[in-house]
């Protein structure tokens, strides 16, 4: 009879091949599925270090003793890699909050039947597009953006297009609302793990799970019927609220202590070690959890 443990690592092997296949024969990339990918690595890896280590006879323990060893050396050893990621990010001169500008290139919309389909269910809900933006995070990668508006113009939704390794693209959407109260309500999916400070006055609904619109559309909405809040028209363009909020961001967290203050930060990084740490939380719970991380 096969050994049990080389029946469940070759089905954990098999499976995440399977996966794998599957997932680079989509024309976008999903943060769900890449969660998936990622359980799968790490349990492979774990296992079958372990039964390599005990087949080769370099550990003398049981093989269900190697396993969770394993898989805290892979813990160990992407944490590293992080964190050196992060300081890299913190060292380099890529901006943390990008200024954007006007997307004039014509470039708007990827030219695929999902996305026509989603424009579509736009304009059959009465949202209209208002503008297109961008904004450069390095040489030769930019960040493309649609913005839309309800038709009482008190719903503003962004359309963020996020390019991928291997040339695919991940979609996210932003809800954000502006009460009388001087509150805004931001309902998003973002992928993308930031870390830092929001302002007082912002309440953020991260749900990086909810992939569909409608049902983010639906979740924003009833927040601000809980709430109580009366929702107000926007006053200002994307593009001047949008760098706005860039520039609100960045001095809210270096009053904070996330990031250096302006002039230190030649000597010592953009974020403080402070920050660095909520960035690497961050960034494991929007990975292996598919959630924001709660800070106290």
């Amino acid at each position: 009879m096969p050994d049990p443990t080389y029946l469940l690592l070759g089905v954990l092997t098999v499976g995440a091949l399977a996966f794998l296949l599957l997932d680079r024969a989509q024309p976008f990339s999903s943060p769900v599925r890449a969660i998936f990918a990622r359980w799968l690595r790490w349990l492979v890896f774990s296992f079958s270090a372990a039964a390599l280590s005990r087949d080769l006879g370099l550990v003398d323990r049981p093989y269900w003793a190697l396993v969770p060893a394993f898989f805290l050396l892979w813990l160990l050893a992407e944490t590293l890699y992080n964190w050196l990621a992060i300081s890299a990010l913190s060292l380099s001169p890529l901006p943390l909050f990008p200024r954007f500008s006007v997307n004039a290139s014509g470039e708007e919309w990827p030219t695929h039947p999902r996305f026509l389909r989603l424009r579509d269910w736009l304009r059959a809900r009465g949202f209209r597009p208002v503008q297109a933006l961008q904004a450069e995070v390095r040489p030769g990668l930019r960040l493309r953006g649609s913005f839309y508006q309800d038709a009482t113009a008190t719903l503003r939704l962004q359309i963020l297009f996020l390019p991928q390794p291997g040339g695919t693209l991940t979609v996210c959407y932003a809800l954000t609302t502006p009460t009388a109260s001087g509150r805004r309500f931001l309902t998003d999916n973002l992928c993308l793990p930031f870390g830092g400070f929001y302002p007082e006055t912002w309440l953020v609904d991260r749900s990086p799970w909810r992939r569909s619109l409608p049902r983010l559309l639906a979740r924003h909405r009833a927040r601000l019927a809980r709430a109580g809040e009366t929702a107000v028209p926007w006053t200002d363009d994307p593009l001047t609220d949008l760098n706005a909020q860039q520039k609100e961001l960045e001095q809210v967290n270096t009053a904070l202590g996330f990031l250096v203050p302006p002039g230190q930060r030649e000597e010592r990084g953009k974020i403080t070690q402070a920050g660095r740490y909520r960035v690497w939380k961050e960034y494991w719970f929007l990975q292996y959890l598919g959630r924001s991380a709660r800070y106290e």
